[in-house]
């Protein structure tokens, strides 16, 4: 089932200047905005391209102000397309490989882990299973570093969650608020 959300985004810091509202995927919002420095999440949990045609580093944000866009872990103002997190369902579970195609060592997640390699031998994350709700895997532990979301579904090789490399630092799911 779809959510329904809004996002506002702003062309200055501090939710001042241009503005745009936006309650749907938009693959384009140089259209609306030329830039964004600012961001008010008013409901839903969307991700953030800096590439138009959802292409580029993401940004996953939840319900909440982002008054300047180092808040969401941003490295410069450029965002050109956004959609809707789906499969925020309340219930979550993945599974992480330490192969493609599913295969090697496995472990099984229902909860945060703000440290992946202390429970994990394996530096890198081939490939994963989506059972349940909306993940994000960051590149650094602690919830750091580039951002990566992972619908429900499979992902047989990391750049099938569009990633450069297979590391995984951290791994959290994607509350719908």
């Amino acid at each position: 089932m779809d959510r329904v959300g809004k996002i506002v985004f702003y062309e200055d810091k501090n939710f001042q200047g241009r503005y745009y509202e936006c309650s749907s995927d938009c693959p384009e919002l140089n259209i609306h905005i030329n830039r964004c420095n600012s961001v008010r999440v008013e409901s839903g949990a969307w991700v953030l391209f800096e590439r138009p045609n959802y292409l580029g580093y993401q940004y996953i944000l939840t319900r909440g102000e982002y008054p300047d866009y180092q808040r969401w872990m941003g490295y410069n103002d450029s965002i050109r397309s956004c959609r809707i997190v789906r499969n925020t369902s309340g219930v979550f579970r993945i599974r992480i490989f330490e192969r493609p195609d599913f295969s090697g060592q496995m472990l099984e997640f229902t909860e945060d882990l703000s440290n992946l390699p202390e429970h994990w031998h394996f530096r890198e994350v081939h490939s994963a299973h989506v059972q349940d709700g909306a993940w994000v895997f960051y590149e650094l532990p602690n919830y750091r570093g580039h951002q990566y979301l992972l619908e429900r579904g499979e992902y047989r090789r990391f750049t099938e969650w569009a990633a450069m490399n297979p590391i995984v630092g951290s791994l959290r799911r994607v509350h719908n608020f």
